[in-house]
């Protein structure tokens, strides 16, 4: 097998995180490329590996997928036997809403709150679009994890592709000190904790310092 996942910057590209998270929680083996965001060289070589112009691209073999939502939905098909998301209807029906919500939505709060996973500061003013965006992402924890705790301590039970889609948000939420209930903090804590997502911390600390963070990830 020769899977390569064509990935930004660590410590700004969510995107990116997203499928680099689904693959390791699942154990599939794969090689990385890394692109600097915002950079002379990652203008040179992306087009190499996306034709939009833009990270994360999954290369298998002479297949590329791009789009972190379709890198996910490929991988699960792939490689994970449908494990990727939860295995009742409904169940599933829910995590793929919640998830191409997150892919197609928030804005307000991509905008005022970027990705850094250095970044630890107090929470700065926020504007109604954003406040709105941070309700609905809580509320949507809060519902998962009301439904589905008995299962396991993601959003619904098991890890899943729903998980990794909102790990960009939690990295946030922390990163800006967003005020949460128990049940939110306890998931934020949970899915940061994750052996997977520290190795992912570790290799963001030690990146160089870049002014703009995730404008060409997908």
């Amino acid at each position: 097998m020769s899977l390569t996942l064509v990935i930004g910057n660590k410590n700004y590209s969510s995107w990116s995180l997203r499928p680099w998270l689904l693959l390791k929680q699942f154990g599939v083996r794969f090689e990385e490329i890394k692109l600097p965001l915002d950079t002379p060289e990652f203008y040179e070589r992306v087009q190499q590996y996306s034709p939009a112009g833009r990270v994360p691209v999954l290369i298998d073999g002479e297949l590329s997928v791009w789009d972190s939502l379709a890198i996910c939905e490929y991988v699960n098909e792939r490689f994970l036997g449908g494990r990727g998301w939860p295995a009742k209807v409904p169940t599933r029906v829910r995590a793929r809403s919640i998830s191409a919500e997150m892919h197609a939505g928030f804005g307000a709060l991509r905008d005022a709150l970027p990705m850094n996973c250095r970044k630890h500061v107090p929470t700065p003013p926020l504007d109604v679009e954003v406040q709105r965006d941070i309700a609905r992402i809580r509320a949507i924890w809060r519902d998962a994890r009301t439904h589905h705790a008995r299962h396991g301590d993601f959003l619904f039970g098991q890890f899943s592709i729903a998980d990794a889609m909102y790990a960009p948000v939690a990295v946030r939420f922390r990163s800006y000190a967003i005020e949460l209930d128990e049940i939110e903090r306890r998931y934020v804590e949970t899915l940061l904790a994750l052996p997977t997502m520290q190795e992912w911390f570790a290799e963001a600390s030690t990146e160089p310092i870049a002014g703009l963070h995730e404008r060409n990830s997908a």
